[in-house]
């Protein structure tokens, strides 16, 4: 496969994963009548106007990906994320119709997607940060909060958690892989904004005060962000 196929492959990949919310009615989350345990509220899931995000993703993502395709195609620091991004938007692809219709099977596709896009976030080139790294940190970091959400869902929807406790778990761990990833590529900004913006969702999602833990651990989750991003900066500088 040659180098300049790779950069036009992923490129498509990209443009029909942001054309699949076209072909159904779109997805702001997981619905109660999905699972067996019908819940009232699920704390680790954000407020639907979170999920906004997608658009700047959709966009930041075909606008980086056409860059490199048109003007890095064959640039070896380029190379070594587009494999790994190309399975996450593969996998990204068809996620949405199963989603709204197999939330098992999309729990463990979006855990896929996560896993490659942080691999291709660790992986992406040190040049063209804002049409490389940029993109893919932006995708990676709601992606890491997405599969965790999702997987909370599942666990409190098929009454192997409560819905408490799930997130609670589920949070704790992407909080976890958050900071981790952070720690290794600190330069790249977009990451830990697309974290935080999942994590602001989620405290607006759980203002009520019997959701209060949830809000709380997503807002030192939001702090130790921000203060890694900052930490980072400064062992840079």
């Amino acid at each position: 496969m040659t180098m300049k196929f790779r950069a036009w492959a992923v490129l498509i990949l990209a443009v029909a994963f942001a054309l699949s919310p076209l072909a159904s009615d779109g997805f702001n989350g997981f619905t109660k009548d999905q699972f067996p345990v019908v819940l009232d509220h699920w704390p680790a899931q954000p407020a639907g106007w979170a999920f906004s995000i997608w658009g700047v993703i959709y966009l930041w993502l075909i606008a980086g990906l056409a860059y490199g395709a048109l003007r890095r195609a064959e640039d070896p620091d380029w190379q070594a994320a587009r494999p790994a991004l190309a399975l996450s938007l593969a996998v990204g692809v068809p996620w949405i119709a199963v989603a709204n219709a197999r939330p098992i099977l999309a729990t463990v596709m979006i855990i896929v997607m996560a896993g490659g896009a942080i691999t291709a976030l660790l992986r992406s080139g040190r040049k063209d940060r804002i049409w490389q790294a940029g993109p893919i940190g932006l995708y990676a970091g709601w992606l890491t909060a997405a599969s965790a959400v999702a997987m909370a869902v599942t666990l409190s929807g098929y009454g192997l958690l409560s819905g408490m406790a799930s997130a609670l778990l589920l949070l704790a761990l992407a909080l976890i892989v958050a900071l981790s990833v952070q720690a290794q590529r600190p330069e790249i900004a977009s990451y830990p904004i697309a974290v935080g913006w999942a994590l602001i969702g989620i405290i607006a999602a759980n203002a009520d005060a019997t959701y209060w833990p949830v809000a709380l651990l997503a807002a030192v989750g939001l702090v130790a962000l921000v203060w890694r991003f900052f930490r980072g900066r400064r062992q840079a500088a």
